[in-house]
């Protein structure tokens, strides 16, 4: 049975996309087929992680979204990062990164009704163990959407009260949308905290487990999206956390 997470903040710059593609190559690199799509339309950067630009995205969500394409010629096998010796899979469907594309969607819009039948698409073609969506941050109709369908939505937040405040709505839908699943993690929190006290604080306040938390890390802000950091420093105390966290994903 495959399932489809949601990664959500309610806040753009909590780590979010970075949290997601790290998550999915840990998952894929346990021997897992997964696929992440860039849900976040307006203002897409995921794809950076994996090394893409505009010069070598063909296809992306846009093309599907707007009918010229199955979503599926949009998904790019980006399994060689995973440098694996199993047989995982990893796969990335990207927004478009183009100014005009970018316009459009502002400009018209699309219909929201299509992810659906392009999530399941994608499960059906790539026999995928794990669907994960990069949301756009805040709620609107797109988000609405990807949670609704979700098995699990990981809401994203650091530890600062307009991020506190923001993902208290955010749950509160979440809850009246039934999702089987809500996970927290906590993201950028600076090293002089109590780690389990700040873990502890957050469960209280909102009554949903908190899956880790991950520290401000120099290393990832110096690797500055330039690759996965999972990958690149697996030994690493915040690759670590992002392990046991998803470990929580799969139900380990």
């Amino acid at each position: 049975m495959s399932k489809i997470i949601s990664v959500h903040s309610y806040r753009g710059g909590t780590g979010k996309s970075n949290t997601t593609a790290n998550l999915a190559s840990i998952i894929a690199r346990d021997g897992n087929r997964v696929g992440i799509v860039d849900t976040d339309i307006q203002s897409p950067g995921i794809h950076v992680l994996f090394g893409f630009s505009e010069n070598n995205m063909n296809r992306c969500l846009n093309d599907y979204l707007w009918g010229r394409c199955p979503i599926s010629d949009a998904a790019y096998d980006v399994t060689s990062m995973l440098k694996l010796r199993g047989k995982g899979s990893l796969y990335l469907i990207p927004s478009s990164i183009k100014a005009g594309e970018i316009a459009r969607v502002l400009r018209e819009g699309y219909d929201v009704g299509l992810l659906t039948d392009g999530f399941q698409e994608l499960i059906d073609v790539l026999n995928l163990d794990y669907l994960f969506i990069d949301t756009h941050p805040g709620l609107n109709e797109e988000t609405l959407l990807s949670i609704t369908i979700s098995d699990i939505l990981l809401l994203i937040l650091r530890p600062d009260q307009q991020d506190f405040q923001g993902t208290a709505v955010t749950v509160d839908v979440a809850r009246k949308l039934e999702v089987p699943k809500i996970l927290m993690t906590i993201n950028k929190a600076p090293e002089s905290l109590d780690f389990d006290d700040l873990k502890q604080q957050v469960e209280n306040v909102y009554s949903i487990p908190v899956a880790g938390v991950l520290p401000h890390s120099d290393k990832m802000m110096l690797l500055a999206s330039k690759g996965v950091f999972a990958l690149n420093y697996p030994k690493d105390p915040l690759t670590e956390v992002v392990e046991g966290i998803a470990k929580q994903v799969m139900g380990r």
